[in-house]
């Protein structure tokens, strides 16, 4: 069976039309204490939650969970929140977690350089156990009194 593929042709019939790109593009989780609004931009530039300085890439990731933990482990005083984004340029696998703890990207963790502009909002979603927050807030806590805590950009 072959499988044949036909190109809409404008109405003079000269040249192919461009193919009608698909309304539904890959959506990524975003996790963070911030307060956004569906339309805002998340940009490079902002604080590190573990660092002491601003970033050059921000951070998404495909999985639900990956995100839960940004948002559980994110500075600051806010709610956490976890919003659905889209990318606006390249990603690239996260070094931070994929070379140094989970070789492979199962968390399906990127960052980039380009704007992710927020789409949604996943407003339920299962927390991790107050346990298990504190004992991995202890850990990075205990990387970064090591000199451990370095964010590869």
């Amino acid at each position: 069976m072959q499988n044949h593929q036909t190109m809409k042709t404008n109405d003079t019939g000269n040249s192919p039309e461009l193919p009608i790109p698909n309304p539904f593009s890959q959506t990524f989780f975003h996790g963070t204490k911030a307060d956004l609004k569906i339309g805002d931009w998340i940009e490079i530039g902002y604080q590190s939650n573990f660092v002491d300085r601003k970033l050059k890439h921000i951070y998404l990731s495909a999985t639900l969970n990956a995100a839960i933990w940004g948002a559980e482990l994110a500075s600051g005083e806010g709610s956490e929140r976890i919003y659905l984004v889209e990318a606006t340029g390249s990603l690239e696998d996260d070094p931070n977690v994929t070379d140094k703890k989970f070789p492979g990207n199962p968390t399906m963790s990127y960052r980039s350089v380009h704007p992710f502009k927020v789409i949604g909002e996943v407003t339920v979603w299962q927390s991790h156990s107050p346990e298990q927050i504190k004992a991995m807030k202890e850990g990075i806590e205990k990387l970064k009194q090591q000199g451990i805590m370095a964010i590869e950009e």
